[in-house]
């Protein structure tokens, strides 16, 4: 049996649990422990997945309880129409307060999160609308037809339903598309925006669908727990409980499916008995359950940071690796120019930082079927001419034009979508996704499924031709065999592979590599010439920044030279080597 397998098992034996003979008590738990996973669910995806921390997943669970409360007893409408304006209130707010602070960075948006929920928790508390502290009471149950959800053992399929359907649209988000990018987005795991932005991909989009996507479940959540209770009152939503939410994503483990369970269980259950147990060693009453959470929280920190849920999968079957088909129809290429076509011209670019110019006026062409070098001593502004062209950093002044299409003062993602890709001085792989994903990354904007189509699972087909484009690609360059291995369980060498392959996966018509040999051994360099030779022969174009000199000699058509900033001299390899002024650059003096 292999972990798919044991999950479907688990979810079968939760749902026919209320038919069972079991204690009302469990039943009950267990209703809390699936309200909680809900909201919890949107935490794994927000701030495990996407880095971003909240501390204001109550209110938004708050939202969905007092919308429903207000249109079914105060309106006396149905509880569904409650679910539908729940929801799209939490929409409307969650875009609008997303769109305000999920631009901030450090710690400016975990207090941002903490300022609104405060806001909304006492905004509910003061409405007469609303009942001000009390709350509204006697909402009705749930019902469909004449079937209805007043029972607690009722009530549970719904909210577990509604878990486990949350849980299996998140695990296929996360191994689609946009999921993909979301990965990469995290500045721990996949080293933030820039290497996402290079593939095509807008992150401060996917941060607001992350936002928005956590702000649903809890709302929904809310929801179900308003007709549970039958009644709502401001206490269940403010900051204490967002923190418990979020101290339960870091519990289980921030980053997964499992650990939304596993945190919401331990949390729930742990909390009921320190409840009953400590004021009994204490002599007396007291929120002491608040200190031992503490304690454990920083005990699970520095022992497991990672949760609690990844120390359990040990334990579990390995899930079960997709096979590639390699047969699918393959995905649409780009038209790409003739050989010797223009195709790219750098004309007089700039870059300032303050009164430092970093880049001064360089200019130089590339035509199809070129491979060119730029090279110079350390400090040269090599790499900052990189990411001048490939629209990571804003021109000062110049012009850079793409097969014949002006692109300076266009981002990274709309420059990719003219048909530049590139590698990065720092590899900029995630480690935590095997190779194949990585690679699958550089097919984003050759593929169109979205985020709803994505979590509906209607992305099979797409699904398949971009894995089979990656696994295509890596058998390019000669890493087929390690297409299932976790990128960061690489050698540096093959990294630097991973990344070209990746971003080969974008079908470019211009490939950019910066310092592609950069900490390799002399067998690695070797193998990634060859590679880089295939790429040529096949008429692929390269502009490559590289300190290796054997390296760039052997292996370029001509060489832009490059020193403080300025243009030194542009040539072929035997010209350069040839070159008083280059080797005056290297070597401080001329020979």
């Amino acid at each position: 049996m292999n972990r798919t397998h044991l999950a479907i098992a688990a979810a079968v034996a939760l749902l026919v649990l209320p038919f069972a003979p079991v204690p009302d008590f469990w039943i009950t738990q267990l209703n809390y422990i699936g309200l909680f996973s809900l909201v919890v669910l949107g935490l794994v995806l927000l701030t495990g997945v996407g880095g971003l921390t909240s501390f204001g997943q109550a209110a938004f669970a708050g939202i969905g309880a007092y919308a429903t409360a207000y249109v079914s007893t105060t309106l006396a409408l149905s509880p569904w129409l409650g679910l539908v304006v729940g929801l799209a209130l939490t929409l409307v707010l969650a875009l609008a307060i997303g769109a305000m602070t999920l631009r901030m960075s450090g710690h400016y948006l975990p207090l941002a999160t903490i300022c609104w929920c405060l806001a909304l928790y006492y905004l509910v508390g003061n409405l007469e609308a609303l009942g001000k502290y009390d709350g509204l009471l006697g909402l009705p149950a749930l019902q469909i037809g004449d079937f209805s959800f007043q029972s607690e053992r009722r009530i549970y399929l719904l909210i577990w339903l509604a878990a486990l359907l949350a849980a299996v649209a998140i695990t296929r988000l996360l191994d689609s598309r946009p999921g993909r990018i979301m990965r990469a987005m995290n500045a721990h795991r996949g080293g933030g925006a820039t290497m996402p932005e290079a593939m095509g991909a807008s992150t401060f989009r996917y941060k607001l669908v992350m936002f928005v996507i956590a702000a649903l479940l809890a709302s929904l959540s809310g929801w179900l727990y308003a007709h549970m209770q039958r009644s709502v009152n401001p206490s269940p939503f403010g900051i204490k409980f967002g923190i418990e939410y979020l101290f339960m994503a870091v519990l289980g483990g921030i980053a997964t499916v499992g650990g939304a369970f596993t945190g919401a269980a331990l949390v729930k259950l742990a909390e009921d008995q320190l409840k009953v147990w400590l004021p009994m060693i204490f002599g007396g009453s007291g929120n002491y359950e608040i200190i031992v959470f503490g304690v454990v929280l920083v005990l699970v920190l520095r022992f497991a940071p990672d949760g609690l849920w990844p120390l359990i999968a040990r334990w579990l079957p390995a899930p079960r690796q997709r096979a590639v088909d390699e047969n699918v129809p393959p995905l649409s290429s780009r038209r790409h120019p003739q050989a010797g076509a223009a195709l790219l011209d750098v004309r007089a670019i700039r870059k300032q930082f303050g009164g430092l110019v970093a880049v001064n006026d360089i200019s130089f062409k590339i035509s199809a079927g070129d491979i060119v070098g730029l090279i110079g001593p350390n400090g040269a502004g090599k790499s900052t001419t990189f990411n001048l062209i490939s629209g990571v950093l804003p021109l000062t002044g110049g012009e850079v034009e793409l097969l014949g299409l002006r692109v300076d003062g266009h981002s990274s993602r709309e420059i990719a979508r003219a048909g530049l890709s590139r590698t990065f001085q720092h590899v900029k792989l995630v480690p935590d996704m095997t190779v194949l994903e990585n690679v699958a990354l550089g097919t984003y904007l050759r593929t169109r499924t979205g985020t709803v189509r994505a979590m509906l699972g209607l992305n099979a087909a797409e699904e398949a031709q971009a894995r089979a484009e990656a696994l295509r690609q890596l058998r390019r360059i000669g890493l087929a065999e390690q297409a299932h291995e976790l990128a960061g369980n690489l050698a540096l060498g093959p990294q630097r592979l991973v990344e070209i392959a990746r971003a080969l996966a974008s079908d470019p018509s211009l490939l950019l590599l910066d310092e592609p040999a950069a900490g390799l051994r002399h067998k690695e360099k070797e193998a990634l010439a060859e590679v880089l030779r295939q790429l040529k022969a096949e008429g692929l174009s390269l502009l490559l920044v590289e300190h290796d000199m054997d390296f760039v000699m052997k292996l370029t058509d001509r060489i832009v030279v490059m020193e403080f900033g300025r243009w030194l001299m542009e040539g072929t390899p035997a010209e350069v080597q040839a070159s008083p002024a280059v080797r005056a650059a290297y070597l401080g003096a001329d020979e």
